[in-house]
């Protein structure tokens, strides 16, 4: 056993790298698809030049469409975080096929490299490895440089003018239209938001979002407490942001937005040490963000989009 010692310690720092959680899942939201788009909850935005592809919403109140083959198209009961733990295992189970492939090229068959307890730790350390590395990789992906500052007509939507407006969407009935105060309304609330969060204030955070959101937000905080951890985040900047779709449904406006946003991202413990984040480096992410508002009323946040 104590050859082993220095190979089980490498890899347990190689594994608390891979899968400490990192600055990008500690904002608001906690990198998390969650909340209701009205009847377009399941349905995925039009690609903007912001957000070309967008993850589906993976937590809901709104019940989903049943399929013909009689399966759900999304819900609640997806489940909080599957998103990751899922990435993780797709890259265990991956790994260990892959390995098993590489035995039986080689001739030693299937399990070759599986049956001694030096393989099996060789194998862990490089599926680890492989994770870090994806994580690295993904982060500077996300934080590319911006093409642009500000709001900007999507890419589908019409020729860029002063007062940006969707054309009328399935159904022939015209949706809202989206100009220049809509789009500060939808800046100021990513601002006040994160503001928000950072203190915690759910009494702020009720006057900004719906009653769905709270509560996800709430869930999100309370397990930061019994942690013992609280998350700041402070200097945001709006990078780019362009309209996805704006409608109108049951009396509701709704308008979904993509943003790209930078900030200082910080993890801190009950003792004000940070454990994660530099309070020097800037991160990146890009969300959509859904409003929805009453007639004459202002923008509340009623969902949030990981864009991918």
């Amino acid at each position: 056993m104590r050859r082993f010692a220095p190979l089980c310690a490498a890899l347990l720092l190689v594994l608390a790298m891979a899968l400490a959680p990192g600055a990008a899942l500690a904002r608001a939201g906690d990198s998390s698809s969650m909340g209701s788009r009205g009847s377009r909850t399941y349905s995925a935005p039009p690609p903007t030049n912001t957000a070309p592809y967008t993850a589906p919403v993976q937590r809901s109140l709104t019940a989903p469409a049943t399929r013909g083959n009689g399966t759900m198209s999304g819900g609640m009961m997806g489940g909080y975080g599957n998103g990751m733990h899922g990435s993780f295992l797709s890259g265990l189970f991956g790994g260990l096929i892959g390995a098993g492939l590489a035995g039986m090229l080689l001739g030693h068959g299937f399990f070759w490299g599986m049956g001694s307890f030096g393989g099996l730790i060789g194998l862990l350390i490089q599926i680890a490895l492989i994770v870090w590395l994806v994580r690295v990789l993904a982060r500077r992906v996300t934080g590319a440089s911006p093409r642009g500052a500000g709001f900007a007509p999507s890419a589908a939507g019409p020729a860029p003018g002063p007062t940006p407006q969707m054309a009328p969407p399935a159904g022939g009935r015209a949706g809202p239209a989206i100009g220049a105060a809509d789009f500060q309304a939808f800046e100021q609330a990513l601002h006040a938001i994160q503001a928000a969060w950072s203190t915690p204030d759910l009494a702020a955070l009720r006057r900004l979002a719906t009653p769905e959101m709270v509560g996800y937000f709430a869930e999100q905080l309370a397990e930061h407490t019994s942690r013992g951890v609280h998350n700041v985040v402070r200097d945001v900047r709006l990078e780019r942001g362009d309209l996805a779709e704006a409608w109108s449904e049951n009396g509701r406006d709704y308008a979904t937005v993509a943003m790209r946003f930078s900030m200082i991202d910080v993890t801190l413990d009950a003792s004000g040490r940070i454990v994660d984040g530099s309070p020097n480096e800037r991160v990146s992410a890009t969300e959509l963000w859904t409003f929805l508002r009453a007639p004459g009323g202002a923008w509340i946040l009623s969902a949030i989009q990981q864009a991918r």
